[in-house]
């Protein structure tokens, strides 16, 4: 007997909705089911004051692959904006990524020449303290990258916020390579394509999933056996270990909290993120929401804003989990999940939380595209 439909995709978060998408345009039967009372996952948008406030964190789409800039574009068109964050060191603001800009604020150098020296100086003093051997963790890794006035300023602080733990304890590979440019760029990204969708990601979202049936308030893991009864297959979405009952144990996440206000004001900070990083600041980051789309006199246009603080904490079951710690231990862990799961014939793990891999938005909709296209290589 027919089941009612080809797919059952599980969140309709940027990788299932994309997935839906793209099953739906080849003429597949698509359910798509959603914890949340809302779609679109992270990349929700609330709207407040006519501002589209990123109620799960800042999302910037940012993108070499002309194909999915077409693919995006072609759903929603996308603005101008350029992702130059500022960082603020206890008062003293640093334009970031590392450039020529920030260079002259850290030591008043004017020249690309005069600032490599000064990094090639401060290099040079991390590599004698380590006499030939390995950086054993991420502080020793930082200092040889961009050395100890970098590092100190703009680097150690955020991260340990970040992470919970201090740089001595995390280890080198996270930044294996920090981006250093002998330009005066403020563009954090070398992608060629970048921007945010014109009226906010919910447009984006409601695209992708125009003619899909979509139920939210589902919790599919409470109600597994009846939504799998169906669909032929299943895309899941979710936390691998979830899906398995944390029968082996728990991955490990870092998790976000976010405290959001809106301001009687046009313009509280000039800028979308500004981040922190002095380890006394307790949040890591204010995103004010408004510069994502609003440029030049739109900005004072509205006279109100809304800023958010970020706060990056442990997670703990029940939170909702963001970035993976991708550890000795929790790798281990993952391979064993990965092993089950690769014996579930009928069921597609994919996205962050199934492949507890972090995926940037681009990535996102190019693995979607890529386990779409497998699918139908393969059925």
């Amino acid at each position: 007997m027919q089941k009612p439909y080809d797919y059952l995709i599980v969140g309709s978060g940027l990788m299932g909705a994309t997935f839906a998408h793209l099953a739906t345009k080849a003429g597949k039967r698509c359910l798509v089911v959603e914890r949340r009372q809302h779609t679109g996952g992270n990349i929700h948008c609330e709207e407040v004051e006519n501002i589209h406030v990123h109620q799960y964190g800042a999302h910037i789409l940012h993108t070499s692959n002309r194909e999915v800039w077409r693919f995006v574009n072609d759903i929603v068109e996308c603005n101008r904006y350029t992702n130059s964050p500022v960082a603020n060191y206890k008062g003293k603001l640093y334009n970031l990524p590392f450039n020529m800009n920030t260079f002259y604020q850290m030591w008043g150098v004017h020249t690309p020449a005069e600032a490599q020296k000064c990094l090639e100086t401060q290099r040079a003093e991390a590599l004698r303290q380590l006499n030939g051997r390995e950086p054993q963790n991420l502080e020793e890794q930082a200092l040889t990258l961009v050395g100890r006035d970098i590092y100190e300023c703009l680097i150690k602080g955020y991260t340990e916020k970040q992470w919970g733990r201090p740089c001595t304890e995390l280890p080198a590979f996270i930044i294996k390579r920090l981006p250093v440019r002998l330009v005066f760029d403020n563009n954090y990204f070398n992608d060629t394509y970048q921007g945010i969708p014109v009226g906010g990601y919910n447009r984006l979202t409601e695209g992708l999933l125009a003619g899909v049936e979509v139920r939210l308030g589902v919790d599919y893991l409470a109600h597994r056996a009846e939504l799998d009864a169906l669909a032929d297959k299943v895309f899941y979405t979710g936390p691998i270990d979830a899906y398995f009952d944390y029968s082996l144990g728990h991955l490990a996440y870092r998790t976000v909290r976010f405290e959001t206000e809106m301001l009687d004001i046009p313009n509280y900070q000039g800028n979308a993120v500004v981040n922190y990083t002095e380890r006394e600041v307790p949040y890591t980051r204010i995103i004010e929401h408004k510069h994502f789309e609003s440029f030049g006199a739109a900005v004072e246009a509205n006279p109100k804003t809304v800023i958010s603080r970020e706060y990056s904490v442990e997670w703990t079951p029940g939170m909702e989990p963001y970035y993976p710690v991708n550890d000795e231990q929790n790798s281990q862990l993952l391979a064993r999940y990965q092993a089950m799961a690769a014996e579930q014939k009928n069921v597609v793990f994919a996205g962050r939380l199934a492949e507890y891999r972090y995926y940037d938005m681009a990535p996102t909709i190019e693995r979607a595209m890529q386990l779409w296209e497998k699918e139908t290589r393969y059925n």
